[in-house]
């Protein structure tokens, strides 16, 4: 934890530098990217078939199951996946598909069970995959349990987060894959957290989106009177993890880190500066005092559309009635500025793009965040073909 402290001082230094000196991070140069990116049918459903389908996506948290028999039903891409704990408290994901006739077991939703049973026929699964029961198995003919199971996928539970590969028989490292992010979350803790809530909002290309997050550029244009009462615009630093990045933010009040010990700097997340935790390709974790906003960002059924579900936690539960209507009053305060500020922006970046057909945009060296992130996603649709993307060019 020492460690992390020094790591959160030398960022604060950064941004408090970043303020006074009036510049931001950067990177050496300027990049485009081809507007096709955000449009291309097949290049889209590439993206979803070897970024989606293929990387250890964060499913659930581990908070949302604390509870043995506990289970999370979710349709990402459309895709019916079911989460669970089984009886010996292990996190499992399994596609949510009766095996007898491709049927969905359960609805998308929460709850806690044993077993569940199909909807269609009334076969049943214990809440470790396995086939129990087989209705009328007498007329049915010969079944070989064992072999019917439920189509297990590749899961584990790492830092109080339930992570999981859509596709069956990958191999999964998540502490491999996590990086140099793994210490900053398990410093979290958010398996001890307060999970209150979560909402679903719709939006452009998931790129679109996710360009939104990577970058405080927009700040004094698009949110002069949310975000900027509270964080400057153009202003920010950015480190690299892998494809992951942790992306920094001062608050107008860092300048009152001068007036603090040097060794006390690392403390002052939430009261000086902010972080946005951003794992590839799709999650974004921004810890505010009042609560914290986790984005998972899915593609839509279509290259200009996404689903994000947005998740709302918080280190501590409410302790009153009050405690629990201002959490939830800052819920969706939160929401309503990403619903009708950030998304209502993409939806209309992505009208232009579809209009101009053609071209590319820009991405400025003040934007190296969004530069990375493209280069990433060139990166594993190139399939080991490209070098590994560096945050910075000289």
């Amino acid at each position: 934890m020492s460690q992390m402290r020094d790591a959160y001082g030398d960022v604060a230094e950064k941004l408090l530098d970043f303020v006074e000196g009036r510049t931001t991070d950067q990177t050496g140069a300027t990049m485009d990217v081809p507007i096709e990116a955000y449009l291309d049918p097949a290049r889209w459903q590439r993206e979803i078939d070897l970024i989606f389908r293929r990387l250890p996506l964060m499913m659930a948290f581990s908070i949302e199951l604390p509870k043995n028999g506990d289970y999370k039903a979710m349709e990402p891409m459309g895709i019916p996946v079911l989460i669970t704990r089984d009886g010996q408290g292990r996190a499992r994901a399994f596609l949510n598909v009766c095996r007898h006739r491709a049927m969905k077991l359960t609805e998308e939703g929460k709850g806690n069970c044993s077993r569940f049973s199909c909807p269609y026929h009334g076969w049943t699964y214990a809440n470790d995959g396995r086939l129990i029961g087989v209705t009328e198995a007498s007329t049915f003919g010969d079944v070989d349990k064992a072999a019917m199971s439920l189509t297990e996928l590749p899961c584990e539970e790492v830092a109080g987060m339930i992570f999981a590969i859509l596709t069956p028989g990958l191999a999964i490292d998540v502490p491999a894959f996590l990086g140099g992010m793994l210490d900053d979350l398990a410093a979290l803790k958010l398996e001890n957290w307060y999970y209150h809530k979560s909402r679903k909002m719709e939006g452009a290309n998931w790129k679109v989106a996710y360009d939104g997050y990577l970058e405080g550029y927009h700040f004094q244009a698009a949110h002069p009177e949310t975000v900027m009462p509270r964080t400057p615009s153009n202003r920010a630093f950015y480190e690299a993890f892998g494809p992951h990045i942790r992306l920094s933010y001062p608050q107008h009040r860092i300048v009152e880190l001068k007036d603090l010990p040097r060794n006390e700097w690392g403390e002052r997340e939430n009261l000086n500066y902010d972080f946005i935790r951003m794992l590839f390709p799709n999650f974004a974790l921004f810890l505010a005092p009042e609560m914290c906003q986790v984005a998972q960002l899915w593609p839509g059924d279509a290259p200009g559309r996404n689903v994000t579900v947005m998740n709302y936690i918080f280190p501590n539960a409410p302790q009153s009635d009050e405690d629990l209507a201002r959490l939830d009053e800052m819920s969706d305060f939160f929401f309503d500025v990403v619903e009708k500020e950030d998304y209502l922006m993409g939806m209309r970046v992505q009208q232009g793009l579809e209009a101009m057909g053609t071209g590319h945009i820009t991405f400025g060296c003040n934007e190296l965040g969004n530069q990375y992130f493209h280069k990433w996603v060139d990166y594993y649709l190139a399939q080991g073909e490209l070098p590994e993307p560096t945050l910075r060019q000289d």
